[in-house]
């Protein structure tokens, strides 16, 4: 197998403010697998939270590359990376699940299958996802809400955890005033105290609030579960809910787990979790980092399982570089494509199309951006 990788800037349409930063960029290394005389593509991206800059990602993907070469084929690899067998028992998330993603888009290829059937879905899933909007002003807030709302929209999520706890209420009712269908989710991104959340959630479902995403600060899941145990809306976990071992101590005991792939390691990990939630009176959110098509698409092959969809990272660019989930009408669709059924876009089909056809898509891919990376590994 030859490995390969290639990083590029995405750049988002506008700066995302959330309550304990303001994003405008960040950088998405792809790599890329190719055996045979196909190629497979899985991305990761930077992210300072969890401690992943644009460096130790092309070092931790090069070290990848050298464990993949070891193996005669993708299905092998495959089996090894599930059984703990192919990365370190320390490689972030991020990068494995971006392994993953590169050898489940080229199995699918050589055996002419979308990924979501490996994973158990008959059916191609297309579900609606949620869009953000970040901390603004209410009257922002509300044009954009009409903005999404007249685009096919039905769920959106607003960011919280402004200095000033009026300016989110304002903010949601201004939302809610502007696209009243909408089903509405809260993100404070951990910024409240327990305190504040008590006092804020009643009023935030009397305005129609359908559930709060990681209210407290990280770091003491028993609070948070406290907090969930008598709220008025469903708390959804997020940055205190991140392996397999977080979600066994809070299964039953919050209403939601938001399961990132690029957090928990891909989405056979993210299916164990959900195995492990159902039933327990835990929901499922499936959710993401800001990315490229590319790196949403695997998250989109199993979104018929969750409960809350917040698939919307490629929407936020100002370009994406890869295109075949859709997503820009409210709703997201895996492809019945072989693989991840996505292609790189090129200048023929620009940012708003799909291409010219299933030749044209692997002309594309064969012909896409040139790899520019620091390493090249065959075996």
């Amino acid at each position: 197998m030859k490995v390969t990788q290639h990083t590029v800037r995405l750049v988002l349409t506008e700066p995302l403010r959330i309550s304990r930063s303001t994003m405008a960029a960040r950088d998405a290394v792809r790599l890329t697998v190719t055996h045979e005389g196909l190629s497979g593509h899985g991305e990761a991206v930077t992210s300072v939270f969890y401690g992943l800059d644009t460096p130790a990602l092309q070092r931790l993907l090069t070290e990848a590359a050298e464990c993949l070469a070891r193996f005669p084929g993708p299905e092998t690899a495959l089996h090894a990376l599930r059984v703990g067998e192919l990365t370190a028992p320390d490689t972030p998330a991020a990068v494995t699940a971006a392994v993953e993603a590169a050898l489940l888009d080229l199995v699918g290829k050589r055996t002419a299958t979308a990924v979501h059937r490996f994973l158990g879905s008959a059916v191609a899933p297309r579900v609606a996802t949620a869009r953000t909007i970040s901390l603004t002003s209410p009257g922002r807030a509300a044009a954009h809400a009409r903005r999404l709302a007249g685009a096919g929209f039905s769920v959106i999520k607003i960011k919280a955890g402004d200095r000033d706890e009026e300016a989110d209420l304002d903010r949601v009712r201004a939302v809610h005033a502007a696209a009243p269908e909408a089903r509405l989710l809260l993100d404070p991104n951990g910024a409240w105290t327990a305190g504040q959340a008590r006092a804020l959630l009643p009023r935030f479902a009397e305005l129609g609030v359908e559930a709060v995403e990681q209210p407290l600060a990280p770091g003491d899941p028993e609070a948070l579960a406290r907090l969930a145990a008598r709220s008025p809306l469903p708390v959804i976990a997020d940055e205190d809910a991140v392996t397999y071992e977080d979600a066994c101590r809070l299964a039953g005991r919050v209403q939601g787990i938001n399961v990132k792939l690029a957090k928990c390691g891909g989405v056979h990990a993210a299916l164990r979790i959900t195995a492990l939630i159902e039933g327990s009176g835990t929901d499922l959110m499936l959710g993401c980092l800001t990315a490229s098509t590319l790196g949403i698409a695997p998250a989109v092959h199993i979104a018929d399982r969750a409960r809350w969809t917040d698939l919307d990272g490629h929407l936020l660019l100002a370009h994406d570089p890869w295109s075949g989930i859709g997503g820009g009408d409210g709703f997201v669709s895996a492809s019945a494509q072989p693989g991840l059924g996505v292609r790189p876009r090129t200048a023929a089909s620009g940012p708003g199309t799909a291409g010219a056809g299933p030749r044209a898509a692997e002309d594309a891919e064969q012909t896409g951006p040139r790899d520019t990376g620091a390493w090249d590994v065959a075996s």
